[in-house]
């Protein structure tokens, strides 16, 4: 990295005329990428995919959209038995269909009972829309944009006979609460770009806190011209463009806030001009390779998945975390040498940065100081939280959500009451399309299909919006919602039993497949990024057990997350109260992955950091306890600075009209908050200090696998002797192989 900062210092010119070069290419891709993203969500070779793909394309309603159930309740005395009634209902039913577009099927149109209560004064009908969600994300999101129902309402009561009660139900109308409004992205960049403002100038009080600002800035653009490239190969979705310069700011001042600390502590050790770039980037520059490193690991998960909204966020989490790194290694020691030290002569009056810079947080260091002391309580209570948060993960809900989870009151469950009290399964409301092509028979079909155990009724209706081009469409209404597991076994036995070329759609089918197809090869993927990640830090630590350490604590913030999820989300704990958003009983099915990605690579970003350092001290001589208190001392307060700039990147993220966004962003922004205060501040040190020696430990043969320096175990009673251990002169640099914020 010193050679890279030599190179870059001696090409002043160069790099500057180049950086603006990127940066007017950035516009550029932002201006073509703009109105070619994609607002779909395509999962090419899913089966159910397929199946609602084909019922969209022939039909242009239903498919993967949930259905409306309006349900008419009859006044005393009358039943749709009852002179004049039937041909109101088909009235009123039949405005449904003229003034929505939608696919509507009832008792009145069909005269088939199924559509009818047992007492005969209840009856209802399925709606199926246009691609109201279609666009939306893969996942549990109900309600947003459900206006079919208000439609639904205004056009059957004027049809509807005198006093008859209307309600429309379904899963989308029983999800009151979603908020449909939420921030823009330019106020949400507003919020992060505010927050890192404030935090920096806490940190530097200085105008030195706009140069990581001012690296993010220039980072951001610069990504967009990979994705731009990689808009050839693959689909960019809209999220992504969300998504990218609130991580990119984030990330991009997480790098720079490392290099600018260890330029400042090494100008306060009297090194200056270019020389103190140099020694920085000697140091925390191998400590930004490895951490950008450790997130594209992470961002890989999602890069490999077959579903192209997932492998767009993977992309441009990877373009903007590696665009990040390379301003930062080449753009911002350009920066320090030119403009550093005028931007930090302007300081608070009364600040004396060398006496702050020249020595390690005392409050970092006296909170290290108690944690040394007490690791073995802390590691037991801290451990014991995460343990059991992430025990509470295992009972995570990826599927749709059940009518019993949503709203309490209101017309959607009103309505739902009214269908049970007459005897119709709740069932209903996951009722999905059977795509029946030409040379089969429907009605044949449905037959079949109704003799199914869970299934409630399977209908072939013969109006000219089920039958096209000689193809046809039979609805299959189960007994059990398709959130429960009786649900989803009536939908496998459905999938099992229809003849060969009929297609199987529906919203609770797509999102089986997409569970099958996103998690059931996650242990293997899961498996192999723990042995890349491993064998990447057992290089960077030069140890056998740091690593793994790191790895395990790693997933056990991760799983805390996910059962934090499920307190917040599915349990809905505060939720209401505290962002003015009822949660529907699940989590989307998207999000645990999405998270685990994103968070697998900032928490191990964390963990370079402070273990680095740990480690660089252990070299100087110090022992593991001593190692321990100057690394937290001197990393505690940048880590917890860069995590508070990307929690507030997450959080303003949070504030959308999205529910599957709002919780994404909310996961990460608390896994984030865990790992800065839980994992890092409490567990890492505790661990570390209880491992003692054998922390460092890499012996000979593991060394040569590694192709770095071995580090042999030593008596940490004693002073450090040999060339591995020897402690170098106070000013000296540390090995350049080793990785050091």
């Amino acid at each position: 990295m010193e050679n890279l900062s030599k190179f870059v210092l001696a090409r002043k010119r160069l790099v500057g005329m180049l950086t603006a070069l990127l940066l007017l290419a950035g516009g550029a891709a932002i201006a073509l990428l703009v109105p070619n993203v994609s607002e779909r969500n395509e999962y090419p070779g899913m089966p159910s995919y397929e199946a609602n793909q084909q019922i969209r394309e022939t039909y242009g309603t239903g498919g993967y959209e949930r259905p409306f159930l309006p349900v008419v309740t009859l006044p005393d005395g009358t039943t749709v038995d009852s002179p004049g009634v039937r041909d109101s209902l088909d009235r009123a039913f039949g405005a449904v269909a003229e003034r929505t577009g939608a696919r509507v099927v009832s008792y009145a149109d069909t005269g088939d009972r199924v559509f009818v209560g047992e007492d005969g004064t209840t009856t209802f009908g399925l709606v199926f829309g246009g691609p109201v969600a279609q666009g939306g994300l893969p996942g549990s999101a109900l309600g947003e944009g459900a206006v079919l129902d208000k439609a639904v309402g205004e056009a059957m009561r004027p049809e509807l006979p005198e006093g008859a009660g209307l309600h429309v139900t379904g899963l989308d109308p029983l999800a009151t609460g979603v908020d449909s409004g939420g921030l823009n992205v330019p106020v949400k960049l507003l919020i992060t770009i505010t927050a890192a403002v404030l935090i920096l100038g806490w940190v530097f009080r200085s105008a030195l806190a706009f140069v990581p600002l001012f690296t993010a800035l220039v980072a951001v653009p610069v990504s967009f011209v990979g994705l731009l490239a990689a808009s050839v190969f693959i689909d960019i979705h809209e999220t992504t463009l969300i998504m990218l310069p609130l991580f990119g700011i984030g990330i991009a001042i997480d790098y720079a806030l490392i290099l600018v600390t260890r330029w400042r502590e090494e100008r306060a050790k009297g090194h200056g001009g270019e020389d103190a770039v140099h020694r920085a980037m000697a140091t925390s520059g191998h400590a930004i390779v490895f951490s950008s490193a450790a997130v594209a690991i992470g961002l890989v998960t999602m890069m490999v998945l077959p579903i192209p909204l997932l492998r767009s966020l993977g992309v441009g989490g990877t373009l903007v975390t590696l665009a990040s790194a390379l301003v930062s290694l080449t753009l911002l020691p350009l920066v320090l040498a030119r403009a550093g030290r005028r931007l930090d002569r302007k300081a608070l009056a009364g600040t004396d940065h060398d006496s702050r810079e020249a020595s390690a947080s005392r409050a970092w260091t006296s909170w290290a100081r108690g944690v040394v002391r007490f690791r073995w309580l802390t590691a037991a209570v801290t451990g014991g939280l995460l343990v059991v948060l992430s025990v509470i993960g295992l009972g995570v809900n990826l599927n749709v959500p059940v009518s019993d989870d949503l709203a309490a009151s209101g017309p959607g469950r009103d309505g739902l009451v009214a269908l049970q009290e007459a005897g119709v399964p709740s069932g209903a409301l996951t009722s999905f399309d059977v795509y029946v092509p030409a040379g089969t028979d429907p009605a044949a079909v449905a037959g079949e299909l109704s003799a199914l155990d869970g299934v409630h009724a399977a209908v072939a209706p013969d109006g000219t919006a089920w039958r096209e081009d000689g193809s046809a469409l039979v609805t299959v209404m189960p007994v059990a919602e398709g959130g429960t597991e009786a649900g989803r076994n009536a939908v496998r036995q459905v999938v099992d039993a229809v003849p060969d070329g009929v297609l199987v759609g529906g919203n609770v089918t797509q999102q089986m497949d997409y569970l099958d197809v996103t998690y059931g090869a996650f242990p293997w993927m899961l498996l192999i990024l723990a042995l890349v990640t491993y064998v990447m830090l057992a290089r960077a630590f030069r140890s056998l057990l740091l690593p793994l350490k790191a790895i395990v604590l790693n997933l056990l913030s991760l799983g805390a997350v996910i059962g934090t999820m499920v307190i917040l989300w599915q349990w809905g704990w505060g939720t209401e109260a505290v962002l003015g958003v009822q949660p529907d009983g699940a989590i989307g099915t998207f999000i645990p992955v999405t998270i685990f990605a994103f968070l697998y690579g900032l928490s191990m970003d964390y963990e370079v950091f402070i273990l680095a350092r740990m480690r660089e001290e252990y070299d100087r001589g110090a022992d593991t306890r001593q190692a321990v208190i100057v690394g937290v001392g001197r990393t505690g307060r940048l880590v917890t600075c860069a995590a508070l700039v990307l929690f507030f990147s997450f959080a303003s993220m949070a504030a959308t009209g999205e529910l599957d966004v709002a919780i994404f962003a909310s996961g990460i922004a608390l896994g984030i908050f865990l790992d800065a205060t839980i994992i890092r501040s409490l567990l890492v040190p505790a661990t570390v200090a209880m491992m003692g020696k054998w922390n460092w430990w890499l012996p000979a043969w593991a060394a040569r696998v590694l192709r770095v320096a071995p580090s042999p175990l030593r008596d940490e009673h004693r002073p450090a002797t040999g060339p591995d251990t020897a402690k170098p002169a106070a000013d000296a640099p540390p090995a350049p192989h080793l990785p050091r914020v």
